[in-house]
């Protein structure tokens, strides 16, 4: 049974961990030896890349497809935006230690963009191989 719903497990798990990561305050926790410019962006890109791909996998898995749907594909984007958004709007509004950036929305967004291009390009080039 678990091995029927893995990447339903996992796109779910790493939703969970991406709001737990964007709205607990890392205040006093020492994360500042390791500096790399626009790190904080580059987070953000990763985050929504992965949750992209993960939500493809979970999407393909449930729907018992072995290629994206564009439907399915847009939804997905859209949705993980609009995820975003809402994520760095309740960083400004809800929370007392962590701020809400455009520019982190903009990373996300850009992130779970790549992400869902990605999946179309290796699809793409996979059938046009055959």
């Amino acid at each position: 049974m678990l091995k029927k719903h893995l990447y339903a497990i996992a796109f779910i798990s790493w939703m969970v961990f991406i709001t737990f990561s964007s709205l607990y305050s890392f205040e006093g926790d020492d994360f500042s030896s390791f500096n790399l410019p626009y790190g904080d962006k580059l987070v953000h890109f990763t985050f929504y890349f992965v949750a992209a791909v993960f939500g493809f996998l979970y999407l393909s898995e449930a729907n018992n497809k072995q290629k994206p749907d564009n439907k399915i594909m847009g939804l997905l984007l859209i949705s993980l935006i609009l995820f975003g958004i809402i994520i760095e709007v309740i960083q400004e509004k809800l929370t007392m230690n962590r701020a809400g950036d455009v520019f982190d929305a903009m990373a996300n967004s850009i992130g779970a963009f790549c992400g869902i291009v990605s999946i179309l390009a290796l699809f793409y080039w996979q059938r046009r191989l055959k």
